[in-house]
């Protein structure tokens, strides 16, 4: 688990397939937090050993970006998924996280997290919440390994199984135990990519309802989706100004328990969502700046 008080801002990450490394690099500078690379949904079966071999030498590449980059597997119950994790243990320079898919329990997480070892023991895992199962076992899935980082909510399989419409109202529990889950093991929590590249409108709506509720990011699947994700995933300049009086407060107190701010008393969990809130505004400034010079 990472530490809250210095995040990795993970507000956007941008899907690229498999089959196109051209695309990986550029999405690499499109400004987005994080970059998953897909050899699962995106690529079709007869093509995932050219993906794979395609996709592998990205990571030899420098990454001037510093964006984390993500590779999303295969199912650990197919053969692709084995193959794909029998490549990344031989591997010298490997993604910075593996996205788990259609994981339905914590059995899955710890086996990963068995396997990967040697200089693979470093990469982190996202976890995609997307079968019925999953979603029950959501808190043990969230606790199952400390490579753990973020949870993805995948919208569409999930209705599928629950046997609900994709709609806010409709998937609203499940999207709140999964933010309440990722909350509870401080790890992010992703929201899945508005698909209609022309409804500019409902992705601010969307964009919006995770942010609402918790998420702390949201994927996308072009880059003009970016701006906008990060505009409802990044601190104001009002809550980042709260944010900093409330640590002023609990400095000023001489405790890490509690502090009295504007006449209301303040407990730890507020310093640790104060903390975040700062470490991110940091971290975007930083990267605004990095841009801007290059």
């Amino acid at each position: 688990m990472e530490d809250a008080t210095h995040p990795i801002p993970r507000r956007s990450m941008l899907f690229v397939p498999g089959l196109r490394p051209d695309r990986a690099r550029k999405a690499m500078v499109s400004g987005a937090d994080a970059v998953c690379i897909d050899l699962e949904d995106a690529v079709a079966v007869a093509h995932k050993d050219e993906a794979r071999r395609l996709v592998l030498p990205l990571f030899e590449e420098p990454n001037p970006s510093g964006c984390e980059r993500v590779l999303r597997i295969n199912s650990l119950d197919t053969v692709h998924g084995l193959r794909d994790v029998e490549t990344l243990s031989g591997l010298e320079h490997v993604p910075d996280a593996v996205m788990m898919t259609k994981v339905r329990s914590a059995a899955e997480v710890k086996l990963l997290d068995e396997l990967l070892q040697g200089s693979a023991a470093s990469i982190k895992f996202y976890v995609t919440l997307e079968t019925n199962q999953g979603l029950e076992d959501v808190f043990e899935i969230a606790g199952a390994s400390p490579r753990m980082a973020c949870l993805l909510f995948g919208e569409v399989d999930l209705s599928a199984d629950l046997r609900c419409k994709r709609t806010s109202k409709a998937l609203l529990y499940a999207r709140s135990r999964m933010a309440h889950a990722a909350a509870t093991f401080e790890l992010d929590a992703m929201d899945v990519p508005h698909i209609h590249l022309e409804d500019m409108d409902g992705l601010h709506r969307a964009a919006e309802h995770a942010a609402e509720l918790g998420f702390t990011g949201k994927s996308c699947i072009h880059p003009t989706q970016i701006p906008v994700v990060h505009r409802y995933f990044t601190p104001t300049e009002e809550e980042v100004a709260r944010a900093q009086r409330a640590v002023d407060a609990f400095r000023e107190s001489g405790s890490t328990g509690l502090a009295v701010l504007d006449g209301l008393m303040l407990q730890k969990p507020v310093l640790r969502a104060s903390q975040r809130i700062l470490a991110l505004a940091r971290q975007n400034n930083a990267v605004g700046k990095e841009q801007v010079q290059a």
